[in-house]
């Protein structure tokens, strides 16, 4: 029987990885760093660590790696998250999963204050049981750190929980840590991307999840 959900929200909940994507890419530029947008957004849902070195030699790393980090979460947040949207119906797939029975906790790898921000946005203050953000953790997704600490605060054993998330590092991440997750499509991954990477089942988006609750695993295994 499944307890609780390890929910992601980048890319999840609110509709702000190529937002994400283009705040790195701007910091990339300003350290001489020609990136494409859609490579980065292949890259989000990682961790900084893991995905400035996709991008950035060696040699250079440690010169610009701390300077990037603080100028990427400067321009994100003076400039694209104001721009962040909640995805359609993410409340109410919310409520959906308190409504059965289900403990809610965020399993994310943005930090403390962004992931404020996000409860607002998609109005869930009330819905959430316990919050995991990238300050909790040593290292975020795709290390499994992120489920394992979210996991530890609800008091749950991974047969008792699942993970949702729309890129491969949150299955990859979750899958480490025991979990299986389910995907959603919105953060920009296909559906074979996802099973690919370990999802049990793959839905459009939270909305379709939600249309569909009764069908999905989340209830499946219930029983």
């Amino acid at each position: 029987m499944i307890e609780a959900l390890l929910c992601d929200i980048d890319g999840t909940l609110v509709q702000s990885n190529w937002l994400h994507a283009s705040a790195w890419k701007d910091a990339f530029a300003a350290m001489g760093i020609d990136v494409e947008q859609e490579e980065v957004r292949r890259q989000i849902g990682k961790g900084g660590d893991e995905l400035i070195p996709v991008f950035v030699s060696w040699w250079r790393r440690s010169a610009v790696e701390e300077p990037l980090k603080a100028y990427r979460k400067f321009l994100f947040r003076t400039d694209y998250l104001p721009q962040v949207k909640p995805l359609p119906h993410a409340r109410d797939f919310l409520v959906r999963i308190k409504q059965a029975g289900i403990r809610l906790a965020l399993a994310s790898s943005s930090d403390k204050q962004d992931l404020e921000t996000y409860k607002k946005l998609v109005g869930m203050e009330d819905l959430v049981d316990k919050s995991t953000s990238a300050d909790d953790a040593k290292e975020a997704k795709p290390h499994p750190d992120i489920f394992e600490v979210a996991m530890g605060k609800l008091g749950l054993p991974p047969e008792k929980v699942l993970a949702l998330g729309d890129t491969p590092y949150d299955a990859e991440a979750a899958g480490k840590a025991g979990v299986w997750t389910i995907g959603v499509e919105s953060g920009g991954w296909t559906r074979d991307d996802l099973l690919e990477a370990g999802c049990i089942e793959v839905w459009k988006d939270v909305a379709e999840l939600w249309k569909h609750f009764d069908e999905s695993v989340l209830m499946r295994w219930q029983s």
